[in-house]
């Protein structure tokens, strides 16, 4: 019993330090409103589409940091990164493919391997009626969390680098896509022609729509998380030709190495950065 009560109060006070340094790091976070370097080009695959870049986002030194001091979404569930909410699917395909995919995990891999082949599946409504994946011991299913043998983590991640693939072949789109945000506008010109306006840039608090003001913490823009020793364009490579093509990705990296080359240092670089 003395044991019990120890482990207890130590589990307690672990909670508290980590609400404790998670409310310090928000304080660090810098301003949702900054000047920003934006760049456009036309899609040299598609004359219809333009693309708009935050070459301050893009060129700037993000990583994840999960596992290696992320403060989570979401008070005393640190280990779950940004995983808490789980993920929404952006379709149906979306769902099928990383079905497939989970198809080759197994309880050595997938610690809800159980749950998830079960009947109720992978995926659960949320408040609005919307899929997304399922939800177990308050995260996703898809996560492994603290202590399981297999590994501390995505399952789907883990999976994927195991047979050289690259994760965004294995996980849900939101998820691979994090924190790069793609958005749609259609643009109409003076001469009352229109062009599909596609824009690359930061996934911040207002991405996640109203209630990503209420997040414990965003890593986006804390210092702690601009630590990376590649910028954006270049980590998050594969990520970027999938949303934008070879030829797309091809111009921006040329525009973003162009922009870090500069003798007196980019424009409007990420505040983050500098902290």
């Amino acid at each position: 019993m003395p044991a019990v009560d120890i482990t207890l109060t130590d589990r307690k006070a672990v909670e508290k330090a980590a609400k404790k340094a998670a409310a310090a790091a928000r304080k660090r976070e810098v301003p949702l409103d900054f000047a920003r370097a934006w760049a456009e080009f036309a899609d040299p695959e598609d004359a219809e589409q333009v693309f708009r870049c935050d070459l301050t986002w893009l060129t700037s030194r993000w990583t994840c940091i999960f596992g290696r001091g992320c403060h989570g979404i979401r008070p005393g569930r640190a280990s779950d990164g940004c995983c808490t909410l789980g993920a929404h699917w952006s379709d149906d395909d979306d769902r099928e493919r990383v079905l497939g995919h989970a198809a080759r995990l197994t309880p050595e891999t997938w610690q809800f391997h159980k749950q998830g082949t079960g009947p109720k599946g992978i995926s659960e409504p949320d408040e609005d009626g919307d899929l997304r994946t399922r939800r177990v011991d308050g995260a996703c299913i898809f996560l492994n969390r603290p202590g399981f043998p297999g590994g501390e983590g995505c399952s789907l991640h883990t999976l994927a680098l195991a047979e050289g693939k690259e994760p965004l072949e294995t996980k849900p789109d939101v998820c691979w896509q994090l924190p790069v945000r793609r958005t749609y506008d259609w643009i109409e010109r003076p001469d009352d022609s229109k062009y599909l306006q596609v824009t690359i840039g930061e996934y911040d608090r207002r991405g996640w729509g109203p209630g990503g003001h209420d997040l414990q913490w965003w890593c986006t823009g804390s210092p702690d998380a601009h630590v990376g020793p590649d910028p954006v364009y270049i980590s998050y490579r594969p990520e970027l030709i999938e949303l934008m093509g070879a030829a797309g990705y091809a111009v921006l990296a040329e525009l973003c190495e162009r922009r870090l080359s500069t003798p007196d240092g980019p424009i409007a670089p990420h505040p983050a950065d500098a902290r």
